[in-house]
């Protein structure tokens, strides 16, 4: 049977290729500030298989939020926040872009100016509790942040701004599991960061679905790409 999603990936991946080439760098999000951030843990679903979820404690994180095409800063654009968290053998990885928080408006993207708003992962993971979804919400109350890398940067370091992470089972309530406290600015930080979260989901969790199934080649291809752009 034609996988769709994957032969779709696979043509973006040609366009997205060029584009890497043209820009020199990243073909989407290619406008972002890396950041400090702690992932305060409070302790998710215990009863989902999925000790990762349900863990608690804090530790420290690294979030990009970024402009997914590049668009001039006057207009919306498809935000993204993306989160790495150390691991013992390899990191976690989680790609959120904005959209709505619903049970359909969930997994469809919207274009924002406003960096404190809501986001999701999209992709779908496999889990013995069946699909789950991620998301991050700003805490009530948190002024909006401008999605222009210069300014925000500065803002995040004068007002340390918190997202509330959550999980959800498909179209399901979301859970709580952790509070994501952004710090400021990373001072030295790999220009080469590349969040992939296909690669590096969280433990116990494997990307599923049709938007898996396109991003992987999709996204390998592209970093392909750019690595061959920066003489690498």
């Amino acid at each position: 049977m034609l996988d769709l999603p994957r032969v779709a990936g696979r043509a973006v991946a040609v366009p997205l290729g060029a584009l890497a080439r043209w820009r020199r760098g990243k073909p989407m999000h290619p406008r972002g500030v890396v950041l400090d951030a702690v992932l305060e843990r409070s302790g998710g679903p215990a009863g989902w298989g999925v000790p990762w979820l349900a863990a608690e404690g804090s530790q420290p994180a690294a979030v990009r939020l970024s402009r997914g095409a590049g668009l001039p800063l006057r207009l919306p654009d498809l935000l993204g926040l993306a989160v790495r968290v150390p691991g013992p053998d390899r990191p976690v990885d989680l790609l959120l872009s904005s959209a709505g928080q619903g049970r359909l408006t969930r997994r469809g993207t919207v274009l924002r100016r406003d960096a404190a708003s809501s986001y999701s992962s999209i992709m779908g993971y496999r889990s013995d509790a069946g699909t789950l979804l991620f998301a991050a919400t700003p805490e009530p109350g948190t002024a909006p942040l401008p999605s222009d890398p210069g300014a925000l940067a500065a803002a995040v370091a004068a007002r340390r701004p918190v997202f509330v992470l959550s999980v959800a089972r498909g179209s399901g309530e979301w859970l709580p599991f952790g509070r994501l406290r952004l710090l400021g600015p990373v001072a030295d930080f790999d220009p080469d960061l590349q969040f992939d979260a296909v690669r590096n989901p969280p433990p116990g969790l494997v990307p599923d679905g049709p938007m898996a199934r396109f991003r992987a080649p999709a996204y390998a291809t592209a970093q392909e790409q750019r690595s061959r752009a920066a003489g690498r």
